[in-house]
């Protein structure tokens, strides 16, 4: 029977030269965080770039029920770009294929196609989503990650939900479990409602006695990190003003546009994109400083994001050129290490796939660690397998997620160390969250912060 398949169509298609790309040796399995916990090809870098062929050869459609899940499945973790030695640019594909789907559900546009395989069984239309699917995403990529004043209102809610008893009513009453909300409740963090690090500041350096010439150096702001992690913010200009570093918060920046990229809208992700690229430019500065590693991987590749947009390419590649992790940024000059008190603690570090794989930043954060006095680094196992953040992933794909977190946090704890060091907000409430379900006194911070504790130390 001939069944209409949808195909890859218009712009943001899935490169064929990058998926022809892979070779199928298969170095990429051990790496993969879904492959590792189902054990399944499909569930493999391998086995999904197999389905994007397959979809761009025409032999199944958007439709493929195997395709659209193990899109969705996939948590964009970037390791196997970092094992490939082919050097396949699985990120985009996969970006490009979350595209098309999303495409395919709100047109509902079928085109006739060659008869399908027998690789999946396949509806002759694509759905759209679930009304409160839609709705998610029209907050999220619509609304309040594209206007930081609804960010903020909705920051400031979240916070007088945790402050007025209603957070400590909902969950006691079992209420959290009956709408299944529950665990994703459990890592929400505790909220000020308001941002403590406002843009259009400017910071001077301090500099500590530094043989190095001073920094002028902006810093991202964005979203979650201005409102739930605020607190690092400030640790963050400390830290960087204790380094001889001017510290400027352009006024006008917004969200990385990450969410909107890894979830299929890189329209909105170009919109942000420009917004940031008009905020940072023309200030002068040595370096654009960002703390999240997801933001910072978001924001080195505003250069692809952007490649077709004449108006914008060259501005977006001179903006990349500034971009750095804070990790890379302080291991790359002379640190004020004579400024450094002794932190007596044993610290195990839990790397953000987005600073391990996409930005290849792994020595640096470790280096910093280890020129803190006192402090004790214990490697833990597997510590760059995903801990099933992924940005909306624990909401999209809560049991993988949550198998992921256990994980994660079980290799943790077997090292035995106080404290778990970070450097990605999502990572940060993922780990939080499961050493709460565990009942562990464990610590969850930031590798800045510890900096910030050490340099107060002294």
């Amino acid at each position: 029977m001939t069944i209409p398949l949808i195909p890859f169509s218009g712009d943001d298609k899935p490169s064929s030269d990058i998926i022809n790309t892979c070779v199928h040796c298969g170095l990429c399995l051990s790496s993969c965080p879904t492959y590792r916990e189902t054990g399944l090809e499909m569930s493999s870098p391998r086995g999904r770039i197999y389905l994007m062929k397959a979809v761009d050869e025409g032999r199944i459609g958007l439709q493929s029920e195997v395709f659209q899940e193990q899109m969705s499945q996939c948590l964009n973790c970037r390791a196997c770009e970092a094992v490939c030695p082919s050097g396949v640019q699985y990120g985009a594909i996969l970006e490009a294929s979350r595209v098309q789907l999303e495409h395919a559900r709100q047109s509902g546009k079928i085109e006739p196609a060659e008869q399908a395989s027998a690789l999946s069984p396949q509806p002759s239309a694509l759905p759209p989503r679930p009304l409160w699917q839609r709705a998610l995403r029209g907050a999220v990529f619509g609304a309040l990650f594209k206007d930081m004043r609804l960010f903020r209102a909705f920051s400031g809610s979240m916070a007088l939900y945790q402050k007025s008893g209603v957070q400590w009513v909902a969950r006691k009453s079992g209420a959290l479990k009956l709408i299944g909300m529950a665990d994703t409740e459990m890592m929400l963090p505790p909220l000020s409602g308001a941002a403590t690090v406002p843009q259009g500041q400017i910071y001077p350096a301090v500099g500590g006695g530094l043989v190095s010439p001073r920094y002028s150096v902006a810093m991202l702001t964005g979203c979650i990190m201005s409102t739930a992690f605020s607190s690092v913010h400030e640790a963050t200009i400390r830290v960087l003003q204790k380094n001889g570093c001017e510290v400027l918060l352009p006024p006008g920046q917004g969200c990385c546009g990450a969410l909107h990229t890894h979830g299929g809208d890189l329209d909105g992700g170009r919109e942000l994109a420009r917004q940031n690229i008009a905020a940072f430019e023309g200030l002068g500065v040595d370096a654009i400083i960002v703390n999240a590693a997801g933001c910072g991987s978001t924001m080195k590749e505003y250069g692809h994001l952007l490649h077709d947009d004449p108006a914008w390419r060259g501005r977006a590649e001179a903006f990349v050129a500034k971009v750095k992790d804070v990790h890379e940024f302080l291991a790359g000059i002379e640190l004020n290490t004579a400024g450094l008190g002794r932190l007596e603690l044993s610290v195990t570090y839990q790397e953000p796939c987005h600073l391990a794989h996409a930005q290849r930043i792994t020595a640096q954060p470790r280096a910093l660690l280890n020129a803190i006095p006192g402090l004790e680094l214990r490697e833990m196992p597997e510590s760059s397998l995903c801990c099933g953040s992924a940005g909306v992933y624990n909401v999209t794909q809560p049991e993988m997620a949550a198998s992921l977190g256990a994980r994660k946090v079980g290799n943790a704890l077997s090292t035995g160390a106080q404290v778990i060091a970070t450097a990605n907000p999502g990572c940060a409430l993922q780990l939080a969250g499961e050493l709460r379900r565990r009942g562990e006194d464990v610590q969850v911070r930031y590798i800045v912060e510890l900096l910030d504790a050490a340099y107060a130390a002294r």
